[in-house]
C-alpha cells in the first residue's frame, strides 16, 4: 500500500552519462551503485521515462516546429539540433530505443532494479502513434483519415503522409493536435485488438504502465472529439492482461473529472491533479476539502507536486511552502511520485523533446528536506497503516487560524502512531487537534521524524483537549507517537 514511485528521464540521464564516460551509455551503464541508492531511498518503482523507440518523422517535427524551437531556446540558449531527440510520446514501436542498447538491456536493466526490490514503470500511449509506425503501411484504416477539404480547413489537425493519404494528428477536444503524431481509431475494433497485444507484449519487460492521456480514448471524450462511436477499451483490455500477469500495474494521467471513472474501469492509480491545483493556490480550505473524499478513492491516487508536464515544484512554490505543500502530497494516502530533479531542487523543466538541458543548480535546503521526507516515509504505518483526517478547532475565541491547519492520523494494530499537521499559511497559527484513538493514561512521547523537535504530553490531555500546537508559517510536523515505559 502506499507505493513510492521515482520518475526517471531515460534520454536526459542516458546523455549525462554519456558526457561522463565519454562515450554513448545505454541502460547497461547505469552503475548498480545508482541502483542501490534508489532502493536505499525507498522507492519501490522506477517510472522510465521514454524508453521506446521514436522514429525519424516525429524527430524531424520537434526539430522544425518554430513554436516548440523557441521554447528549446528559452530552456537551452546553447541550443544544438541534436539536442533535440523528437518526443518520447510519439511511439514509433514498443522497442527499446536502438540507442539505450540492444533488445537485452532492458530485461537486464528489470532484472536489475527486481534484484533490489524495485519495479520498473514504462509508458503506454493509447491515443495515438508516431507518424512512422509500421502500422500506417500495414493497416491505414487503424487511423483516422481526412480528405483535402479537412486539411485545408484544419491544417494543424491533419497532414498528408506520401503514397497514404490524409491522417488526423492525435489531439484532445481542448486543443489542437500533436504534430508529430497520427490519430488511433477506437472505432475500427481491430484497433483495439491490437493496442492490447501491445499492452501484453509491454507486460512481459516490466511492472506496469503509465498510461498517457488516458481519458481520451472513453467512447465519450471519443465522439466529442471526433464525432466516432468508439468501441470501451479500458475494461477488456486491463482484465485481459492481469489474466496473465495478475499484479501488473496500470496508472492513469486523466484530468477533467474523470479519476474515479478510470478507477472504475479497472485502473490501480489515477493522476491526482486537483490536489495539486489546490495546494498551488496555497489556500487551505480547497486542500482540506479534498481529503475529505472515500478512502478508497484516494489510496488509488497519484500524489505529485511536479512531474515531466508540470513546472518545477522549487520554480513556482516558495522555499517553506514548498515544504509544506510536499508533506500534504506525500503524507496522505496513496501512489507517491517523485520526479528527476526534484530532490534536488532543481528549477528548470525540461522539454520532453530534448535529450539534454541546462546545468540545473542543487538547492541544499530542499535536498536535506527530501531527504528527511524519504526516510519519514519507510514508517510502516506510513506506509501500510490506517489514515484518517483529523478535525482541528481554534485554541482560544476569536483566533482563527485553526482553519489553515490540517492533519492526518496514521496508526495500525502494533499501536504505531504518526501524527501529520501543517500551518499551510504564510503566517502563525494555533489550534487544538482532535485525535481520536484510545489514549491511556500514560505520558506520551513526540518525535518529529523530519526535524529535533520533541515534546511529551499526558494521555488524558489529548484525549479530552486533544493536542495544542502553536507553528510558524507554512511549517508541519510529522510525529511519531509513542508510550512512555513507567
Amino acid at each position: 500500500m502506499n507505493p513510492t514511485l521515482y520518475q526517471l528521464n531515460i534520454c536526459l540521464r542516458l546523455h549525462n552519462l554519456s558526457q561522463e564516460l565519454n562515450h554513448p551509455a545505454t541502460l547497461n551503464d547505469i552503475p548498480d551503485r545508482e541502483l542501490d541508492r534508489w532502493a536505499k531511498l525507498g522507492f519501490d518503482w522506477i517510472y522510465a521515462l521514454g524508453i521506446w523507440e521514436t522514429g525519424t518523422l516525429g524527430r524531424e517535427v520537434s526539430r522544425t516546429n518554430p513554436d516548440w524551437v523557441r521554447e528549446y531556446k528559452e530552456l537551452l540558449p546553447d541550443l544544438t539540433e541534436s539536442d533535440i531527440c523528437g518526443s518520447c510520446f510519439a511511439i514509433k514501436a514498443y522497442q527499446l530505443h536502438p540507442s539505450f542498447g540492444d533488445p537485452s538491456a532492458l530485461k537486464e536493466f528489470g532484472d536489475r532494479l527486481h534484484q533490489r526490490g524495485l519495479k520498473l514503470m514504462l509508458d503506454f500511449v493509447p491515443n495515438h502513434t508516431a507518424p512512422d509506425h509500421s502500422w500506417i503501411q500495414e493497416h491505414p484504416d487503424f487511423y483516422i483519415q481526412g480528405s483535402p477539404e479537412d486539411r485545408q480547413r484544419e491544417p494543424q489537425n491533419y497532414t498528408e503522409i506520401p503514397h497514404q493519404g490524409i491522417f488526423a494528428h492525435g489531439r484532445d477536444p481542448y486543443f489542437t493536435g500533436w504534430p508529430d503524431t497520427l490519430q488511433l481509431n477506437y472505432g475500427h475494433p481491430a484497433v483495439l485488438t491490437a493496442m492490447t497485444d501491445e499492452l501484453l507484449s509491454i507486460a512481459q519487460v516490466c511492472d506496469g504502465v503509465r498510461c498517457d492521456m488516458a481519458m481520451l480514448i472513453l467512447p465519450d471524450i471519443f465522439h466529442r472529439t471526433w464525432g466516432i462511436i468508439a468501441h470501451s477499451f479500458w475494461p477488456s483490455a486491463i482484465q485481459t492482461v492481469k489474466q496473465q500477469h495478475p499484479t501488473f500495474t496500470f496508472m492513469a494521467e486523466v484530468y477533467w473529472g474523470l479519476e474515479w471513472t478510470l478507477q472504475q474501469q479497472g485502473f490501480d492509480y489515477t493522476y491526482d491533479k486537483r490536489l495539486y491545483d489546490r495546494l498551488h493556490s496555497q489556500q487551505a480550505h480547497p486542500v482540506r476539502e479534498h481529503f475529505s473524499a472515500s478512502l478508497d478513492y484516494q489510496e488509488r491516487s497519484v500524489r505529485f507536486l511536479e512531474n515531466h508536464d508540470e513546472p518545477r515544484a522549487a520554480g513556482i512554490f516558495p522555499l517553506g511552502s514548498h515544504q509544506a505543500a510536499a508533506l500534504l502530497t506525500y503524507l496522505c494516502p496513496g501512489l507517491r511520485f517523485f520526479h528527476h530533479g526534484q530532490l534536488q531542487g532543481w528549477t528548470q523543466k525540461v522539454s520532453i523533446h530534448l535529450c539534454r538541458s541546462a546545468k540545473q543548480v542543487s538547492n541544499p535546503a530542499l535536498e536535506h528536506f527530501y531527504e528527511q521526507l524519504l526516510q519519514s516515509l519507510s514508517h510502516p504505518v506510513l506506509r501500510e497503516g490506517n489514515w484518517q483526517l483529523l478535525d482541528c478547532s481554534p485554541a482560544w475565541e476569536y483566533n482563527g487560524t485553526w482553519a489553515n491547519f490540517i492533519a492526518f492520523g496514521w496508526h495500525n494494530d502494533r499501536h504505531e502512531q504518526v501524527l501529520v499537521v501543517v500551518n499551510y499559511a504564510p503566517y502563525p497559527g494555533q489550534c487544538y487537534v482532535h485525535i481520536p484513538w484510545d489514549w491511556q493514561p500514560v505520558s506520551y512521547a513526540l518525535q518529529d521524524l523530519i526535524s529535533t523537535a520533541y515534546y511529551e504530553r499526558q494521555g488524558e490531555e489529548l484525549s479530552s483537549q486533544g493536542l495544542y500546537l502553536d507553528i510558524a508559517a507554512w511549517k508541519g510536523h510529522v510525529f511519531g507517537i509513542s508510550a512512555i515505559a513507567g
